[in-house]
C-alpha cells in the first residue's frame, strides 16, 4: 500500500470517457460566459444510421413512379401498400397525455414531494408561462467583474474581465437575501452585481463557496434593495430531486448569453450522471448530476432547473460543448445541494486567526482509483503531523478519510471547503476507513488545532 500513489495514477488524471473543463465563451458583446467543454477527445458521439419509415415510403413512391410509366395499376397497388404501412406505423405510436400543474413560489424555502410516477400515458404541454411568471421573481442575473493578468514585453499587465451567470433566491432574513449559484460563476470576482427581475442592479457579496461541488452563496443587503424591488422578490420553492422521474417535464430559467432572464423547456433525460470536471485551479472533481435536454446556454450557470410544479430540482452547472452533440445540459440535484447551501447561509468563513487544522497531508482517491485498488473514495492519509488533532485522535498513515462533520468527503478540496467554516478548538466526527481492517469505516472524534499554530 505504500506505493499506492507511485504507479502513475494521480488525482488529476483525465478520464477519456467523459471529462470536462471550464471555458469562458466569448460572444458578440465581447463578454465572456461560463460553459463547460471537453478537455479530451474521447467518447465522440457517433452519428446513427437512419432507417425510418419515411425512407421506406420514399423508396416505395420512387418505385411507383417508375412503374407508373408502364402501368397505372402498379402505381395504385404500391400506394395502397404504402398507406397501409403508414396506418400500421401510426397505430404503434403511444398517445402521450397529461397536464402541467403550477404552484406559486413561496417566501419560505420548502422541500416538497414531486414527480409521482405513473403507469398511464401522459401528455406534456408546452405552455409553461404560468410557471415562468411565478418563478421569475426568484431568479437573478449575476455579473462578475474581475482582473486578468497577462505577460507582455513590458511586464505583467492587467485587464478587466466580465462574465455573466445566474442565481436563485433561496432564503431571506431581516438583513439579507441569499442567492444560490455556481462557484465558477463568482470565482475571481472583484465585484459582483446582482440584477433582479425588474432590472434593478445591486452589489452582492460572496457568503460562501464550495469548489468541490461547484456551489456558492451570494448575499445582498436588504437595505441596498429599493422597496419596489424588494416587494417583488420571491424565495424559490425547493423540490425533491430524489423523487424526480426520467422523462418528466423540465424547465430551465437563467441569464442565457447575458441577454437577460430567459425560459427553455424539455424533459429530464437522465439522473445520477457521473461527470468529471477540471476546475480553473486544475483540480478534477466528479459529481452526480441530473441531465436535461432543455436548452442550456452560456450564462445559464447557477440558474434553476424546475419541475412541472415550479419547484427547483436542480442548479444548472454544466453544458456539454462538443462537436456533434446537442441537448445535453446538467444540473446539481437540489436534494444534494440544500445542506451545503444552508451551511453557507447559516455560517461565515472563520477568520485566519481562528482557522482550524486537522494535521494530515492527503491525496485524492478518485472513483477510478477506488475501483482499481479496492479502496474507498476519499482522502488518503499520506502523512500525519505529530501533535496535531489527527495524531492525538489516532488517525494513521494509509487510512482513508471518507466523512467529516457529517459531510461526505471525496477529495482534499472537499475537506478544505468543509473546514473553512469550523473554528479551531471544535471537536468534530471524522469517518475513517482503516487500512489495517479491510478499510472498514469507523468514526473518530477529533479536536481541531489552530492552523496558525500548526507544526511546520
Amino acid at each position: 500500500m505504500s506505493d499506492f500513489f507511485n504507479n502513475g495514477s494521480n488525482s488529476e488524471e483525465q478520464n477519456n470517457s467523459g471529462s470536462y473543463s471550464y471555458k469562458k465563451e466569448e460572444i458578440n458583446q465581447g463578454e465572456s460566459f461560463y460553459q463547460w467543454s471537453p478537455y479530451d477527445d474521447g467518447n465522440r458521439v457517433k452519428k446513427k444510421k437512419t432507417s425510418t419509415l419515411g425512407k421506406k415510403l420514399g423508396n416505395a413512391a420512387a418505385i411507383a413512379l417508375v412503374f407508373g410509366l408502364v402501368a397505372g395499376l402498379a402505381f395504385q397497388s404500391i400506394v395502397a401498400v404504402t398507406n397501409r404501412l403508414w396506418n400500421l406505423e401510426e397505430a404503434k405510436q403511444p398517445a402521450i397525455e397529461s397536464t402541467v400543474e403550477t404552484e406559486t413560489a413561496d417566501k419560505k424555502v420548502e422541500s416538497t414531494d414531486t414527480a409521482k410516477g405513473t403507469t398511464t400515458a401522459t401528455k406534456i404541454t408546452t405552455d409553461v408561462s404560468e410557471i415562468a411568471q411565478n418563478v421569475l421573481p426568484a431568479i437573478v442575473q449575476v455579473t462578475n467583474v474581475g482582473i486578468k493578468e497577462y505577460q507582455t514585453f513590458f511586464g505583467t499587465m492587467q485587464q478587466p474581465t466580465q462574465s455573466a451567470g445566474s442565481g436563485i433566491i433561496v432564503s431571506q432574513d431581516d438583513d439579507n437575501i441569499y442567492i444560490a449559484t455556481n462557484n465558477h460563476v463568482v470565482s475571481g470576482a472583484e465585484t459582483l452585481t446582482i440584477t433582479f427581475n425588474d432590472d434593478q442592479a445591486v452589489e452582492g457579496t460572496i457568503k460562501g463557496t464550495d469548489s468541490s461541488c461547484d456551489l456558492a452563496v451570494v448575499s445582498v443587503a436588504v437595505k441596498d434593495i429599493p422597496s419596489d424591488t424588494l416587494s417583488n422578490i420571491k424565495v424559490a420553492t425547493l423540490g425533491d430531486s430524489d423523487n424526480t422521474v426520467v422523462g418528466e417535464a423540465a424547465i430551465v430559467i437563467g441569464n442565457a448569453m447575458g441577454y437577460g432572464t430567459s425560459v427553455t423547456n424539455g424533459i429530464i433525460s437522465a439522473k445520477d450522471r457521473e461527470v468529471s470536471v477540471q476546475d480553473e485551479d486544475g483540480n478534477v472533481v466528479t459529481n452526480s448530476l441530473i441531465q436535461t435536454n432543455a436548452a442550456v446556454n452560456p450564462g445559464n450557470s447557477g440558474g434553476a432547473l424546475l419541475n412541472a410544479k415550479g419547484e427547483v430540482i436542480g442548479i444548472v452547472s454544466v453544458k456539454l460543448a462538443q462537436e456533434n452533440v446537442e441537448g445535453m445540459g446538467y444540473a446539481i440535484p437540489i436534494s444534494f445541494a440544500t445542506s451545503i447551501i444552508q451551511q453557507m447561509v447559516d455560517n461565515d468563513v472563520v477568520s485566519e486567526l481562528d482557522a482550524s487544522y486537522l494535521g494530515i497531508a492527503g491525496k485524492d482517491i478518485t472513483q477510478e482509483m477506488s475501483e482499481q485498488y479496492n479502496v474507498p473514495v476519499g482522502v488518503y492519509v499520506a502523512q500525519v503531523v505529530s501533535g496535531s488533532g489527527a495524531d492525538e485522535a489516532g488517525i494513521e498513515v494509509e487510512d482513508v478519510i471518507t466523512g467529516f462533520n457529517g459531510r461526505k468527503v471525496t477529495s482534499v478540496n472537499t475537506l478544505n471547503n468543509i473546514m473553512q467554516y469550523i473554528a479551531a478548538g471544535t471537536t468534530v466526527d471524522v469517518t475513517v476507513a482503516r487500512h489495517d481492517n479491510d478499510y472498514k469505516e469507523e468514526t473518530i472524534k477529533v479536536t481541531l488545532t489552530r492552523k496558525i499554530d500548526k507544526v511546520q
